[in-house]
């Protein structure tokens, strides 16, 4: 079948989403910071669903260890995630457009990265990372809101993911307990409902202008 051309791609998302959201979808521009368990999976959700802009960052190589959550495959074992992933997300969705930043993020360049964007996914692995990038866009960036994950390690308990809105412009994700641990690993499921969890949330955003659960 030849590729679908961006009417018949967005006719598509229309007869699902609705006129007026399919427009809210397709004028968003949303950052994913880090492209590991969560990103990649928060970026392949937004793509879906026809996202106008992903700003896609990450310094990292895909590597073995990644494949038991990540969205890659074995044929890009070494290659740069943000390459890789981009690579991906064009076989889903050609009509996003995707801007990578093959780069570590460092309270130095976040505003170089991402000022102006006003909605950012925080999907890094450590939690001083995860802290790091909170606090500066917190204090950097404010007409930015911030969707964060903490707590997604093992396997059961579906029903401790949850969404808190923290205040208006950070949201948080996970059980915000359970971390990584030799016997307790990040396994694609759950690691997979969290990221769903900051998609979704983010959606609900772009869409009504908030996230409708109780501030914690």
């Amino acid at each position: 079948m030849d590729i679908l051309s961006r009417e018949q791609f967005e006719s598509a998302l229309i007869a699902r989403h609705g006129l007026e959201i399919h427009k809210k979808l397709r004028a968003a521009v949303v950052a994913v910071a880090g492209l590991g368990g969560l990103g990649s999976n928060v970026a392949v959700a937004l793509a879906r669903i026809g996202i106008g802009k992903l700003i896609l960052a990450d310094f990292d190589v895909v590597d073995p260890s990644n494949l038991n959550r990540q969205q890659y495959f074995v044929d890009q074992l070494g290659k740069p995630k943000t390459a890789a992933l981009k690579e991906n997300l064009m076989r889903i969705n050609p009509y996003t457009e995707y801007k990578t930043f093959n780069v570590r993020i460092t309270p130095e360049n976040i505003v170089e990265l991402f000022g102006g964007i006003h909605i950012i996914a925080e999907c890094f692995d450590r939690a001083d990372q995860k802290q790091m990038i909170v606090e500066n866009v917190l204090t950097k960036l404010p007409d930015s809101v911030i969707f964060s994950a903490s707590g997604m390690a093992g396997f059961g308990n579906s029903n401790a993911i949850k969404t808190r809105r923290i205040n208006d412009r950070l949201i948080m994700v996970g059980d915000l307990v359970t971390g990584a641990s030799p016997q307790n690993g990040l396994m694609a499921p759950r690691v997979a409902l969290t990221a769903a969890h900051q998609a979704n949330a983010i959606v609900e955003y772009i869409i009504t202008g908030k996230v409708n659960t109780e501030v914690q």
